[in-house]
């Protein structure tokens, strides 16, 4: 197949064409989550998967929910009620009636969630939705016949997948020009496109090499932020590019780095073919800066600075938004960093991380409906009876938790947090039990830290909170 596109495309390939605000609505049934919040979220970005809510709503006793809200262009959205989580596409103008299940009974129970599919109650053969599910199950189909014949038949194989990608360029007219589309069918050209560049990667992974790929699917297409398929193409296209540069276009990158200078690393990326597009180009810097900052092979404090001043000042309001994301990621629960504040409450009242200050604070969080977690407690004990003077304790567990079923022996604050509350997402808190310790000014000395019971290596956070005591103990002394 060979997806020739026109020569118009260049126009665009500083990024799409700009979209008034239009409507929304989405409106539904969850009999599972009556009284619960839905959240629907927008992905920011798909560097750094940061996402904000577009909308949320209530589940009325009668199971119902509706909400509505603007957006500019077409996207994928996570459907998150309580703690699960599902996704579907939206586009401007879009009403939409869905089912909101509750996890599949054959799943296992994950604390922090399953993944639930969104059916639809109604749909048009027009939405973006139908489309993408007609296209899935082609390629599926495809797949599930064909993809056997690869180990064995390679030829056929490869023979059978030129003959599916000219029937999809076919059928959805792929070759035809993108400035007459709609923007949801620009966005649903692009979903199709790079599946098809994905695919294309089965055969051809060993003998096209990255030129041939950039310039049959990459450089005239614009660049697609909102687009899952086209950004998780790029990513990994793009995947650790700065290990790919020549020696000398490498030591300009990093003079450029030495000296904070975007436009000096910029200059010297434009070396490389696949970057000769300047918007995707500075799209790959941000990428590829974010990949370095822990290989301490350029300062992270340049490396920060040149996003700090793309975020500021890129050309590309897109661009810019995914270097502030990148920024607030890489500084997210580092060793050194501040710790996000939160706030939480209990019969006692209301703490945000501020009340803790002058201490020591060891965060432990735990699912007591977790076997596993409540062998935690014992020994969390001994170690708040040892070091309650100069540690503070506190736990914190998921709203699904059961609060009864914690040990009476637990003498410090216990909070229970729904799955909304951004301390999850702020603090990384992905499996239980899980750990963090902060110093009294609130800043992470160890995210995560080591736990009460014995890791893989015999460490446990015992030895840090002994050596913290003498630390201590020696500077009373000195005083």
């Amino acid at each position: 197949m060979k997806l020739n596109l026109t020569v118009i495309l260049i126009f665009f390939a500083f990024g799409l064409v700009s979209q008034t605000d239009q409507l929304v609505t989405i409106k539904g049934v969850a009999p599972s989550y009556v009284g619960k919040t839905i959240f629907f979220n927008e992905i920011e970005d798909y560097f750094s998967l940061t996402e904000s809510t577009h909308a949320s709503a209530t589940v009325k006793p009668d199971s119902t929910f509706s909400c509505s809200f603007l957006i500019k262009e077409t996207q994928k959205i996570h459907v998150l009620p309580d703690i699960n989580a599902g996704y579907m596409y939206i586009e401007p103008g879009g009403r939409y009636e869905i089912f909101i299940p509750e996890k599949d009974k054959y799943d296992p129970y994950r604390p922090l969630g399953n993944q639930i599919e969104i059916p639809f109650l109604s749909l048009s053969k027009e939405d973006i939705n139908f489309k993408i599910l007609e296209y899935q199950r082609w390629q599926d189909e495809f797949l599930g016949e064909y993809f056997p014949l690869k180990a064995v038949k390679p030829m056929e194989f490869a023979q059978k997948l030129e003959l599916f990608k000219t029937n999809v360029e076919a059928y959805y007219k792929l070759n035809d020009t993108i400035i007459t589309r709609t923007e949801p069918e620009q966005y649903f050209s692009t979903f199709v496109r790079f599946s098809i560049a994905s695919l294309d990667n089965i055969q051809h992974a060993a003998d096209r090499n990255r030129y041939e790929k950039h310039d049959f699917y990459i450089k005239f297409n614009p660049v697609a932020y909102k687009n899952d398929v086209y950004m998780n193409y790029i990513n990994q296209f793009y995947e650790k590019q700065f290990s790919r540069l020549t020696m000398e276009t490498n030591n300009r990158v990093y003079l450029g780095v030495l000296k904070s200078s975007p436009t000096l690393v910029m200059r010297a990326l434009g070396n490389e073919y696949t970057l000769i597009n300047i918007r995707l180009r500075e799209l790959i810097m941000i990428k590829g800066l974010c990949e370095q900052f822990y290989t301490n092979e350029y300062p992270q404090t340049n490396i920060m600075t040149i996003l700090d001043s793309v975020a500021n000042h890129s050309l590309f309001e897109s661009n810019g938004l995914i270097a502030k994301n990148m920024m607030d990621r890489l500084t997210q629960l580092v060793s050194g960093s501040k710790a996000p504040t939160f706030l939480l409450t209990n019969t006692s009242g209301t703490k945000t991380l501020e009340d803790f200050s002058g201490k020591h604070l060891y965060i432990t969080f735990i699912d007591p409906s977790i076997t596993k977690n409540l062998q935690e407690i014992d020994p969390l004990i001994k170690l708040y009876d040892q070091y309650k003077d100069i540690v503070q304790f506190i736990t914190i567990i998921p709203e699904s938790g059961a609060l009864e079923l914690l040990p009476k022996g637990i003498k410090w604050p216990t909070y229970q947090v729904d799955k909304s509350n951004s301390l999850w997402k702020n603090y990384n808190v992905k499996t239980f039990p899980y750990y963090l310790l902060l110093d009294a000014y609130g800043y992470v000395v160890a995210a995560p830290s080591l736990g009460p019971t014995p890791d893989g290596q015999y460490r446990t956070i015992d030895n840090t909170f002994f050596n913290l005591q003498k630390v201590l103990k020696k500077g009373a002394k000195n005083r």
